[in-house]
């Protein structure tokens, strides 16, 4: 089930009407309990064979937390948290990267003369496992460290690891923000429903008008079979960093918008990245709910910069190769990965440079530069793409004003100006969040608004597609 299809516009609007009824006529723990058989519906939608997993992780962690804290041995609790990333890294090495590494164990092989033949099954990636194993994990690993303490309540734990706004794309929420959240009595607020429509509206906008058009264009340029010019190839690297970036964050909105709804509070996920000044700063305002958890469950334990220069530097790159590997199972994401983490390495050891305008806006454009390793099908792609970029005598518009003919040049110049419009809000958020911003107007502005974003997304909204977000492969 998606955000942008007529199955959840009916499931939501059901569940909402059910939910505040349960909550204001029976107890906490029958909410939480609606709130379980409602998620898993909602995940159950596209498989309903892959409910085994989440219940399994769910299962495990609540008992390996609570053998945790009845536990003082330090060899004991190590063997308890060692329990819990079997269980829930190796689920995920299985579904996502087990025919990954076979292949890439037989291609090792076969350079060395070696003949073997490898073991490949026919598996499907389950929608967001990536997402809830990670948010399942820090429950035990902060019940590891002392930071936590676990829950009693059975209900309430398997209600926060799978609460369907966030279940399938984030954001990754830490048990110590969520999971206390579901153990209060909710009481239904008129200003934090219109505050959350308003976000729900806002994250339609940029995924329907925005991601959803830009994709065309960007498919467009990717499924190129031919050779690919500069100027394209260039364009794709943009179409396709304001498509993901619309998209994803859109879907946050739309998650965190329908949660406050509820009553719940889930974290920021960006922070208007695309204005950061250097790929620090971009890391710590794209998809910050899996940046923080690779930096304190990955970087900080393998001693972040409280060591040697040397060691720091590697800590950042194995932090970012794993990062990329978390996005899906090809070299093009080890590639990505292992690239933003030189550069954060580099701007690490020269501080200087961020304070450089020049270099501020020569980041921000190899961040969207470095979306074709993100993008691209496979490797031989990649090396197109570059192989176009670096070549002088490949930069032509032609080939790209055919594929902008051929998509709509009026439909482009609306994008194109919608695209222009939404930039500007986004600087204006960069200081402020989207209900601060909201507050600043008036009534008669913020209506105007409205109509405009919902106008927008009947008339340029690209419907045509078949309802997803990109995140949902991860």
């Amino acid at each position: 089930m998606v955000f942008n299809s007529i199955s959840f516009i009916i499931f939501f609007c059901l569940f909402f009407l059910l939910f505040w009824l349960i909550n204001n006529r029976f107890s906490v723990k029958a909410r939480n309990l609606f709130t379980i058989i409602s998620s898993y519906i909602f995940y159950g939608w596209w498989d309903w064979r892959f409910l085994s997993l989440i219940f399994i992780s769910s299962a495990a962690d609540f008992f390996i937390g609570m053998a945790l804290s009845n536990s003082s041995k330090k060899r004991t609790r190590k063997a308890l948290l060692y329990s819990s990333l079997t269980i829930n890294l190796g689920i995920l090495f299985f579904f996502k990267y087990f025919n990954f590494f076979t292949d890439s164990l037989q291609h090792l092989l076969e350079v060395i003369n070696i003949p073997f033949n490898p073991l490949t099954l026919n598996i499907i990636l389950p929608v967001g496992i990536s997402f809830y194993t990670f948010q399942t994990l820090s429950y035990t690993i902060d019940i590891y460290k002392g930071t936590m303490k676990p829950t009693k309540d059975i209900i309430a734990f398997f209600a926060f690891v799978s609460f369907f706004p966030q279940l399938v794309a984030g954001p990754i929420e830490r048990a110590n923000n969520l999971l206390g959240q579901f153990f209060e009595k909710k009481h239904f607020s008129h200003h934090h429903s219109v505050e959350g429509l308003r976000l729900v509206l806002w994250g339609f906008f940029k995924k329907i008008v925005i991601a959803d058009n830009l994709g065309i264009l960007s498919d467009n340029i990717f499924g190129t079979t031919g050779q690919i010019n500069g100027i394209t190839a260039i364009a794709g690297a943009l179409f396709f960093g304001f498509q993901i970036y619309a998209d994803f964050s859109g879907y946050s909105d739309i998650a965190i918008g329908i949660s406050r709804m509820m009553g719940f509070n889930l974290k920021t996920n960006f922070n208007t990245p695309y204005f950061a000044s250097s790929f620090t700063e971009f890391w710590r305002r794209w998809h910050i709910s899996l940046s923080t958890w690779f930096r304190d469950y990955v970087y900080i334990p393998l001693g972040g910069n409280r060591c040697p220069s040397y060691r720091a530097s590697g800590n950042i790159l194995i932090t970012f190769v794993l990062s990329g590997l978390w996005h899906g199972a090809n070299y093009t994401f080890l590639i990505w990965g292992f690239i933003h983490g030189i550069v954060l390495v580099i701007e690490k050891n020269f501080p200087r440079l961020r304070k450089s305008t020049v270099y501020s806006a020569l980041s921000i454009l190899l961040v969207f530069l470095l979306w074709i390793p993100f993008r691209a099908n496979d490797f031989q792609q990649l090396s197109d793409f570059v192989s176009a970029i670096i070549t002088p005598k490949n930069y032509s518009f032609k080939q790209l004003a055919g594929m902008i003919s051929n998509y709509s040049s009026l439909r482009f110049l609306a994008v194109a100006i919608i695209l222009s419009l939404f930039l500007v809000m986004e600087s204006r958020l960069k200081t402020m969040n989207f209900f601060e911003f909201l507050n600043t107007k008036n009534k008669s502005y913020r209506l105007i608004a409205y109509y405009i974003i919902l106008i927008a997304i009947i008339l340029l909204g690209n419907f045509s597609v078949k309802p997803s977000f990109i995140y949902f492969q991860f």
